[in-house]
């Protein structure tokens, strides 16, 4: 052995991501908390080795709430950013926004 640690996961803008690829440590830890297997988690992202899986899942476990944190934060950021797109959209074509919200309550008067 040579007593060096390999590195399974690299913090690259602004995020986490499992070393040398594009795929996320979200990813893999949504697919974990989900209760999915390392190998059903490799057999999701082709680009991962059995190795990079059990890596990630390591890595997150050495570092719980801090990713834990991480993934909160990221996921309110998310809400918030998904809310002012359906709010600017809303702001740039009223008529279709209207329109859109009369069709939604005629169709749940016609399933009553």
């Amino acid at each position: 052995m040579s007593g060096v640690e390999k590195p399974y996961i690299e913090e690259r803008d602004g995020g986490y991501w499992v070393a040398g690829t594009r795929v996320s440590l979200d990813s893999v830890v949504w697919a974990f908390k989900r209760g999915a297997s390392p190998e059903s988690i490799k057999h999701s992202f082709p680009l991962l080795t059995l190795e990079h899986v059990y890596g990630a899942i390591t890595y997150y476990l050495a570092h719980e709430e801090d990713i834990d944190r991480y993934l909160d934060a990221s996921e309110h950021a998310f809400a918030r950013q998904a809310a002012e797109i359906r709010s600017n959209a809303r702001d740039a074509n009223p008529p279709l926004f209207e329109r859109l919200s009369q069709m939604k309550q005629d169709r749940k008067t016609s399933r009553r």
